[in-house]
């Protein structure tokens, strides 16, 4: 039997906004598709399509209306207080993506030398089937001689609050939201704090690839249909969402300047140590230099752009 899907049309939504009816209700443990659109809205599906006002009237808003997401999907059982862990199972990705530069936007402003004419460009990237003959295991074509694996994840992925969020494309917090982290891939669960009865689950920004940081401010945006499975942790809080991989455990911090940042994430990562190993602080602590299996990424950090930085600790799940 196919699986219930939120089709495309629904996920047009630019804000994340507890007062929307859910566009669809599923169980604990029961598999479900959301369609997403590109960060674009779709416009951009050609090289000659320039990032312009005229062809992106969305970002004349402030801020502007970009990463439209599909939901809120609504998951029985889900508490205020609760935790929803949503398992991210697979993730088709369309067979192109694309990426632009935008005169005025991104760290480096107008440089010629970086932008070439200072102008606005679209860049269309093409995917191509892997072994397998499907684009699970893909090929990222930059141009004719630079390519690279198909590596897609969730750029947004949030739950809805108690009080109004700014659009999908800036709202970031404990809750979730643009946070750009490149494991919210398959395979992975993410832990979001849960504000709404049903928990109100927000999907969209699908990454075909991206690069550690984003720093242009645009990844592969690309369309993708994303398969998910959610679970409820009842009566739990965290500061920020945590990643569970096969093997590992991340613990993100979401602040401006990136050192706060990732000190977030270090005090989320020695709280764990304390909570669940029975460290001492001290030992924890002390920890955060030591144990070599201890590894910061950094996954968004956009100078000049209203976004906060995002910056993630990885270690291993069965501790030290």
């Amino acid at each position: 039997m196919p699986l219930r899907r939120v089709p495309r049309r629904q996920a047009l939504n630019y804000e994340l906004d507890y007062h929307l009816p859910p566009v669809l209700e599923v169980n604990p443990g029961e598999a479900f598709e959301v369609e997403t659109e590109d960060a674009a809205s779709g416009r951009l599906r050609s090289a000659e399509t320039l990032p312009t006002l005229e062809n992106r009237p969305e970002l004349r808003f402030s801020p502007p209306k970009v990463n439209p997401v599909g939901g809120p999907i609504f998951v029985r059982g889900v508490q205020p207080g609760d935790l929803l862990a949503v398992r991210i199972v697979d993730i088709e990705v369309d067979s192109q993506g694309y990426t632009n530069l935008r005169p005025g936007s991104g760290p480096l402003g107008d440089s010629k030398r970086w932008m070439g004419d200072s102008g606005p460009y679209t860049h269309i990237l093409r995917h191509t089937p892997g072994p397998s003959g499907t684009l699970r295991d893909g090929i990222v074509h930059f141009n004719e001689r630079i390519h690279w694996p198909l590596q897609p994840f969730i750029g947004t992925l949030a739950t809805a609050t108690e009080h109004d969020v700014p659009t999908s494309g800036y709202g970031q917090g404990p809750y979730g939201g643009n946070l750009d982290v490149r494991d919210f891939c398959p395979g992975s669960t993410v832990l979001l704090n849960c504000y709404q009865p049903g928990g109100l689950l927000f999907v969209g920004d699908v990454h075909g690839s991206q690069a550690d940081t984003e720093f242009t401010g645009t990844a592969n945006e690309v369309r993708s249909v994303v398969r998910l499975c959610c679970e409820v942790i009842p009566g739990k809080r965290l500061p920020a969402p945590r990643v569970l991989k096969k093997e590992t455990i991340i613990f993100l911090g979401i602040e401006k300047p990136l050192e706060t940042a990732v000190t977030r994430a270090v005090l989320a990562f020695m709280e764990w140590l304390v909570e669940d190993h029975g460290l001492r602080p001290r030992e924890a602590y002390l920890m955060a230099s030591l144990h070599p299996r201890m590894r910061v990424h950094v996954y968004q950090m956009v100078p000049g752009f209203g976004l906060h930085f995002v910056a993630g600790v990885e270690f291993p799940k069965e501790g030290p």
